[in-house]
């Protein structure tokens, strides 16, 4: 099985008193926020990015509540505890009533290391739609096995819906939030990023193919069930589309178009 290496852009000045591993982390999600605004997931400041510090199993990563995905960067993050509490000092408060989901989800998940949860156009689209994701094209069929849902109850505000959430996630990398949005999990940034971008490219191309008015081609049950089976091959570790692998190719995207100020 190939080893998976995640390659970080890291500052040199490590901030004084920050590990280098929390910094690497920073990087990497102040990157995540960069790349959906030029991707076009963004919803003003709200939804979140979120990842787990490295060692400190109730501390996370967080956008602070008043900045756009284009002007976070590594030291604007904040951090917070599993109620979405900020823990030291912000210029900008935390959200805890959009942490709700993602607090759950880390404390319960030990492979969601970052969870990225989104209000996009595409993602939402497909969520309000009754048929979900249409096992309709080979984007979507790759993915359908890592998929699963979650029914809206509501925007998420209360505790007693974390365990149903967690419940609905079960071992699946894809949460289609009905009436909602979309949420992915990753043991890094850069799997999360990219679990974002196969399930949202799946949904814009079903809206695009139904906004034509024409009948959708059928494909049998016997190939479907094979795209799936590949799609849970292709992706998974040691596949030979790893989920994640991408990550580096898009943060040179990232800086050609977008710049360094991430990273500070």
């Amino acid at each position: 099985m190939t080893q998976h290496v995640t390659v970080v852009p890291a500052r040199d000045d490590v901030p004084a008193g920050m590990t280098p591993e929390e910094w690497h982390l920073r990087v990497d999600l102040a990157a995540a926020y960069r790349l959906a605004a030029i991707y076009g997931w963004t919803d003003l400041n709200n939804t979140h990015f979120s990842a787990r510090l490295p060692g400190l199993e109730h501390h996370f990563l967080l956008n602070p509540f008043g900045l756009l995905f284009d002007e976070i960067t590594a030291s604007s993050l904040i951090k917070v505890d599993q109620a979405g509490n900020i823990l030291g000092d912000s210029d900008y408060p935390a959200n805890p009533a959009g942490f709700n989901i993602h607090g759950a989800i880390h404390m319960a998940v030990p492979k969601a290391q970052c969870i990225i949860h989104t209000h996009s156009r595409f993602g939402t689209a497909v969520a309000m739609q009754q048929h979900g994701l249409l096992p309709a094209s080979q984007k979507a069929l790759t993915v359908l096995g890592w998929v699963t849902y979650h029914h809206f109850e509501g925007p998420a505000l209360s505790a007693d819906e974390r365990p149903r959430i967690v419940s609905d996630l079960g071992d699946r990398t894809i949460l289609i939030l009905r009436n909602h949005g979309l949420l992915t999990v990753g043991a890094t940034v850069g799997e999360a990023f990219v679990w974002m971008y196969r399930i949202e490219t799946a949904c814009r191309m079903q809206i695009d193919a139904l906004s034509g008015g024409g009948a959708l081609s059928s494909l049998s049950e016997e190939t479907q069930r094979r795209s799936i089976q590949l799609g849970l091959h292709m992706y998974s570790k040691g596949g030979f589309i790893e989920v994640g692998r991408e990550w580096p190719a898009l943060l040179r995207q990232l800086e050609r178009l977008d710049g360094t100020a991430y990273r500070t």
